[in-house]
């Protein structure tokens, strides 16, 4: 048996759920048993919430929009043309005590980028930056958050089908060993366009900082700046 988390969208100010369910685990690396566990885990979420819709996001997704919505698979595309993928554009932006960002990474795939030997031995991590912009490092989650969303707003035909969802799982995450995940993502992005909060909160760094963190203090330090994912469309590369 194992827990992993469900992040199921909420109608309050706190945009989601993490509900921690237990299930049958199957170990092992191929896709086969990786089905196993996800369709477990579903179950285990579905014996108590009958008429909720569920999706896995991640690249062992059974249905194609989940493989799609997985931070290895969605793209961004400059106005240069040039295209990377979330995950891949999450880990060249980080900035660590002695290196980074390292913008190499954009050009290679998803799983290079995330195994990058740079990522573990330049220290700590310290900031995120994208064509010259800075975001801090709290709340931990903030920097994945709107990447993720963003970028997923901007792609029509997968933002309209994610609406259709209550919760969402990655069985790839592991909440002992990881911070970010793309399940938690689609989940606010889902809560925010229910409560009509979408449009104010992509309208800038800030004010999804605002709306997404209504708790998180601001200290005079802050080094964020005003920009939203259009201006990372443009960037000069």
């Amino acid at each position: 048996m194992a827990i992993r988390p469900v992040f199921v969208v909420s109608d309050k100010q706190q945009l989601f759920i993490k509900e921690n369910v237990e299930f049958q685990f199957f170990s092992g690396f191929s896709e086969q048993q990786k089905k196993k566990s996800i369709n477990s885990l579903h179950q285990a979420y579905l014996n108590n919430n009958k008429a909720a819709k569920i999706l896995e996001i991640s690249s062992k997704s059974e249905l194609e929009l989940g493989v799609k919505l997985s931070a290895f698979n969605l793209m961004i595309t400059t106005k240069s043309d040039k295209t990377f993928s979330v995950e891949s554009a999450f880990q060249s932006s980080k900035v660590f005590e002695h290196g980074g960002p390292y913008k190499d990474l954009l050009f290679v795939s998803s799983r290079q980028a995330k195994k990058d030997d740079r990522l573990k031995n330049s220290g700590k991590l310290i900031a995120f930056q994208i064509d010259g912009k800075t975001f801090s490092t709290e709340p931990k989650t903030y920097f994945y958050n709107w990447l993720y969303i963003n970028t997923l707003h901007l792609h029509n035909d997968l933002s309209e089908k994610v609406l259709c969802y209550d919760a969402f799982t990655d069985i790839e995450f592991n909440p002992q060993k990881s911070i970010n995940c793309q399940a938690e993502a689609a989940a606010i992005y889902v809560s925010l366009h229910r409560q009509g909060l979408l449009k104010d909160a992509l309208k800038g760094k800030d004010e999804f900082l605002e709306i997404v963190y209504p708790t998180y203090k601001q200290t005079t330090n802050n080094v964020n700046q005003q920009m939203n994912i259009f201006d990372f469309l443009q960037y000069n590369i």
